[in-house]
């Protein structure tokens, strides 16, 4: 008997995404591709439109035009006939629960502790029972080196606990993808390598993954495809050894021969 070929194969599908605030076209027309179980770096300089792509596609911005897919489902609108409609408030915060976010800064509940971070949205709003989302909770805080903190609360912990708390949240989520923004932007150069360690286990273990990082080097070491951009539009894309050793536009050469 034949395996059936999965009519999906890719986690993100991005096509023709356009997005404005007021005058200023932040994206013009962005295409992404990412498949399922692999690594997809975006790199560029600030305000290349990095991370209001990625903010895309869980429809914390909405496009202007232009389709996101996040496991061949569309993200943020429903198609009746030939228009868009998008979505009431909780269908989108449904399907933002099976996308997983790290933010640079984050974002965790300073109320809560840690194990209550990680539990808070696979328990309201994914409706998972209690008792199995916490069990999942404790391994995957384990997992990540903080299962030591799960009573503390986030002012108790390092910057790099913090990060590892939040892709546990991540994780716990169950997601089709994670997207990482900058996640190790906002956190002291030592405290770098043991967040990078995370996420680079998380790559061995074929997580979907699309990460902006500045970190060239975690870049070419984890990706399966490396995604530059500038001036809102997709400049070079391809394997590491390709964009970052043999790029083929000028403006990629431009902006590696300042970062490398």
């Amino acid at each position: 008997m034949t395996t059936p070929v999965d009519p999906t194969p890719y986690a993100v599908d991005v096509r023709g995404v356009h997005k404005s605030f007021g005058s200023l076209e932040v994206l013009r027309g962005v295409d992404l591709k990412v498949r399922k179980g692999e690594v997809t770096v975006i790199l560029g300089p600030s305000g290349s439109g990095k991370s209001t792509l990625l903010r895309t596609l869980n429809h914390l911005e909405k496009v202007d035009r232009g389709t996101v897919r996040i496991d061949g489902e569309l993200v943020g609108y429903r198609r009746r006939g030939n228009k868009l409609h998008e979505m009431r408030e909780r269908d989108i915060l449904r399907q933002r629960s099976r996308i997983g976010f790290v933010f640079q800064s984050f974002n965790l509940f300073p109320h809560l502790t840690v194990l209550e971070n990680v539990i808070e949205a696979p328990i309201s709003a994914q409706r998972r029972d209690r008792a199995e989302v916490e069990t999942l909770a404790r391994e995957l805080l384990d997992r990540v080196g903080v299962g030591d903190k799960i009573h503390d609360y986030p002012k108790q912990l390092s910057g790099g606990q913090q990060q590892r708390v939040a892709i546990a949240r991540a994780l716990a989520l169950r997601p089709a993808v994670i997207l990482f923004d900058e996640p190790t932007s906002a956190l002291d150069p030592e405290l770098v390598g043991e967040v990078l360690e995370v996420i680079r286990d998380l790559a061995r273990d074929g997580a979907t993954l699309v990460i902006v990082t500045h970190e060239i080097g975690f870049a070419r070491e984890v990706a399966h495809t490396v995604v530059f951009m500038d001036g809102g539009v997709v400049v070079e894309q391809g394997p590491p050894a390709q964009v970052l050793d043999r790029p083929t536009q000028e403006r990629t050469r431009a902006f590696l021969s300042k970062v490398l």
